[in-house]
């Protein structure tokens, strides 16, 4: 599935009326692949991308991931970027959060990396 860009204002795509129903969903099959990821492994922005069938769009996976509402019981902590590392701000609160919830699945930091190679989806 690509996702037609038609212009840009600000930090808003535009996108005609038509591609709305192909993002929303982009948006439900990325949900529903997050929530297939087991406690204790990681899948990158990408991968879940590719899993569901837009490899290139790992930035929306994580916009996506960004406008879940507050208590949302998505394991969105599960998801890392490329290089095994958090994407969050380092120090937030949201960044704490999410490496807590992997460490207590099981998840080993290493200078504020985790391997792939161990807790990645395959």
């Amino acid at each position: 599935m690509e996702i037609a860009v038609h212009g840009n204002i600000g930090s808003r795509a535009v996108v005609d009326e038509g591609q709305r129903m192909d993002m929303a969903a982009m948006r439900a099959s990325i949900w529903q692949a997050v929530a297939l990821i087991p406690p204790g492994k990681v899948a990158t922005y990408g991968q879940i991308a590719r899993l569901v069938g837009c490899p290139g769009h790992a930035r929306f996976v994580g916009a996506t991931l960004r406008q879940l509402p507050p208590g949302s019981t998505l394991p969105w902590h599960r998801v890392v970027n490329a290089r095994g590392q958090l994407s969050l701000p380092e120090g937030s609160a949201a960044y704490q959060l999410q490496k807590s919830r992997l460490q207590a699945e099981g998840v080993v930091f290493r200078n504020k990396t985790l391997s792939l190679r161990r807790y990645a989806i395959e």
